[in-house]
């Protein structure tokens, strides 16, 4: 940054508040969360093996929780996966659109003028990102 768009470092008249730290540019990016997408998939997954036990006759073999044990399983495997492949086509699509933001770091100040007791110094939370 060129001394031009330094932010000013002079603390309020108010007394107590916030001022201007430091700014920094950076890239936000949108993204699907994953466990979402592989909740609902096991869901579904769930709900159709129940349907397909239900819906098919009785078998002689195996009683009908025991084949309502073997579709869930295999259900919920196979929602879990197409959950997690949906999400990542999602990501892939929406992906592309990046946004570039001017995030502000703020100090916080108490009456005084002094910095705040309480005001976190150089936190690797306090980057600006919020969802």
């Amino acid at each position: 940054m060129s001394s031009a768009e330094q932010p000013e470092q002079q603390v309020p008249e108010s007394g107590e508040g916030e001022i201007l730290v430091d700014q920094t540019r950076v890239t936000m990016r949108r993204s699907p969360r994953y466990l979402n997408f592989m909740i609902l998939g096991a869901v579904v997954g769930a709900i159709l093996a129940l349907v397909l036990t239900v819906s098919f006759p009785g078998n002689a073999e195996f009683a009908p929780s025991q084949v309502f044990g073997f579709l869930l399983l295999a259900g919920v495997v196979a929602g879990v996966t197409v959950g997690a492949v949906a999400a990542m086509v999602v990501d892939r699509v929406t992906g592309r659109s990046a946004t570039t933001v001017v995030v502000d770091r703020l100090g916080a100040y108490g009456p005084s003028g002094q910095e705040a007791p309480d005001a976190p110094s150089d936190s690797p939370n306090s980057s600006g990102n919020s969802e």
